[in-house]
């Protein structure tokens, strides 16, 4: 059991790096289409957006497939995603306005996308800084109802992706999709405590080996395009354009 959790977390933690290592190598080659500061802005919030879900993802994974040592990477995932909206914040704030801040401030409160975004990035500020070892001591029950906030942020991300895209709005449908999923999740094991074993039983005995097999197609997909997409020098993505 350690010697497998010394082997997960430095693989997550280098496939986290992945897509950075993805947006240096295309910035070094040249490769960041006509409009750069859009591309490096979308990239990112895609991202930001991806390991939210992953993040919410993990508890509902260990309950239904029973992996509990899945837990120890939820932090580091979270932590990404803090990383990856702070790129995406930096981005903003830095390539496309320069430290104009009368202007942000006018765009955070004109534009609702821009606010429901920036909305979402300050409600991920409290849970980074409190995802220390420490503050999990200090803050004790408090920290639990804190990080609930991550739901709201997931929320507020959707949202301004919804509302930024003008015509194809199938990307961010996606993101919402699998959000309400995990929501629906967080509240049925919140809300119906007396047929929860009932439910975890039929999620172990029949939806389990169900999710396990599609989560292996999907995989395998995922590689075949990625390994596509090196070979032929194109963007990875881990959803249908």
């Amino acid at each position: 059991m350690p010697t497998t959790l010394s082997r997960l977390k430095p693989a997550v933690f280098l496939v986290c790096l992945i897509p950075l290592g993805q947006l240096l190598y295309n910035a070094w080659a040249g490769d960041l289409t006509a409009n750069p500061i859009e591309y490096i802005t979308h990239f990112t919030g895609d991202w930001t957006l991806i390991f939210l879900l992953a993040t919410l993802s993990v508890t509902p994974l260990r309950k239904i497939l029973g992996w509990n040592e899945i837990i120890k990477v939820r932090r580091m995932l979270g932590l990404f995603a803090f990383f990856y909206a702070l790129l995406h914040f930096s981005t903003y704030m830095v390539l496309d306005h320069f430290f104009d801040f009368p202007a942000i401030v006018k765009d955070i409160y004109k534009r609702p996308y821009v606010t429901a975004g920036f909305t979402g990035f300050v409600l991920m500020i409290p849970l980074a800084v409190t995802s220390t070892a420490a503050m999990i001591r200090r803050l004790g029950k408090r920290w639990q109802q804190l990080h609930r906030l991550v739901y709201v942020a997931a929320i507020a991300g959707v949202v301004h992706f919804y509302w930024l895209v003008k015509a194809d709005i199938r990307r961010p449908v996606q993101y919402g999709a699998v959000l309400v999923l995990l929501l629906g999740f967080r509240l049925v094991m919140t809300w119906a405590p007396r047929w929860r074993f009932q439910k975890f039983q039929l999620f172990q005995s029949f939806v389990k080996p169900s999710i396990l097999a599609v989560f292996r197609f999907r995989q395998t997909l995922c590689f075949l395009e990625t390994l596509h997409r090196i070979v032929s020098g194109k963007h990875w993505s881990f959803w249908n354009d």
